[in-house]
């Protein structure tokens, strides 16, 4: 490996987690790019919903866990927490999982934690931590060889030895780059299936479910998506701790048994969310109440817009069979066969 080199996994482990790492400033992820927790309440109302289905279905436990992985600042925490019933609050266990500190203001009822409890039943979300899970990269070289990229602090790349082993057989199992155009690429997701399996494994039972930037076997994308994030736009990936480094995740190779992959446009209407327009006539019977209505419309469009938030990725994955079925999943079974 040329000297200053090394492979985009450590680079971007050390840019996003390191001593002066992107996640561990202080204005966090909201600072710089704005997820579906920020952009409506309606999908914190959505994710209550699901944790008041996963309590149902697992028979109203003395304690229900609701871990929230890759936590932030505890937005998405702090909102469901709000719309939970008091009955459901008293027995609610909640936990943040997330390598930053915990930050001022959070509810004093929330865990704040560096690693995934352990041996509990709930809901288990993850929303947009996936795709921030470091991963390598591979390329295809003149002959068609898949090979390392390797890259230097200041973002230039160059090509490796050959990916072999385990990186290899996943890339022939979940990504293909045989017979592809030289400068063919692909994110090897071998480290993000690995971090999915210790998240659902932390369940004895109840209901994982983990939303992201996704993609399928189908219809990989032919050059990767290894992108940067500075202050809402898009940058070139550049592994010195100014921008976030994130990659698309290939959710079907995270599935496990039992999984279900729907789109996020799917799954908040299975959840209740609704982005059609009130009616007119409340515009003259209830004035105010038809401003707030055609708001909340305009923010579920957003959230189930296809070509936006609503074309996420969701991977449902049920650990025991309580919990089996809470969302219908149009995808069926994700195999990664096509």
């Amino acid at each position: 490996m040329a000297s200053g080199t090394t492979t985009w996994r450590a680079a971007t482990e050390a840019a996003l987690y390191g001593p002066s790492g992107f996640y561990l400033r202080p204005e966090g992820p909201a600072g710089h790019f704005r997820t579906s927790v920020h952009a409506s309440p309606l999908f914190a109302g959505a994710v209550a919903e699901l944790l008041r289905r996963v309590d149902a279905a697992l028979g109203h436990p003395a304690e229900l866990a609701f871990t929230d992985v890759g936590a932030g600042r505890g937005e998405l925490l702090t909102a469901v927490l709000a719309r939970t019933a008091p009955e459901l609050g008293a027995r609610l266990r909640p936990y943040a999982v997330e390598r930053a500190g915990r930050p001022p203001g959070v509810d004093e009822r929330v865990t704040w934690l560096s690693e995934l409890p352990q041996g509990v039943d709930g809901l288990l979300f993850a929303n947009e931590w996936l795709d921030n899970v470091p991963t390598d990269v591979a390329e295809t070289d003149a002959e068609g060889v898949a090979r390392q990229v390797l890259v230097q602090e200041d973002g230039e790349e160059l090509l490796g030895e050959p990916v072999t082993g385990a990186d290899a057989e996943w890339l022939a199992r979940w990504w293909p780059l045989d017979g592809a155009p030289p400068g063919s690429r692909a994110e090897i997701g071998l480290p993000r299936d690995a971090a999915w399996a210790r998240a659902v494994g932390s369940l004895r039972s109840g209901l994982a479910v983990a939303v992201d930037y996704a993609h399928q076997r189908a219809a990989r994308p032919p050059f990767g998506t290894l992108a940067g994030f500075r202050e809402g736009r898009e940058v070139r990936p550049v592994p010195d701790g100014s921008c976030d480094i994130t990659a698309h995740v290939a959710l079907d190779a995270c599935a496990g048994p039992g999984s279900s992959l729907l789109t996020q446009r799917e799954a908040l209407r299975a959840l209740g969310v609704d982005g059609g327009r009130p009616p007119l006539s409340l515009a003259s019977s209830d004035p105010a109440g038809y401003v707030r209505a055609l708001g909340a419309a305009g923010e579920a469009a957003e959230l189930l817009a296809p070509a936006g938030l609503g074309g996420f990725g969701w991977l449902v994955q049920p650990v025991g069979g309580a919990c089996a079925g809470l969302l219908e999943a149009a995808g069926g079974h994700p195999d990664g066969e096509g």
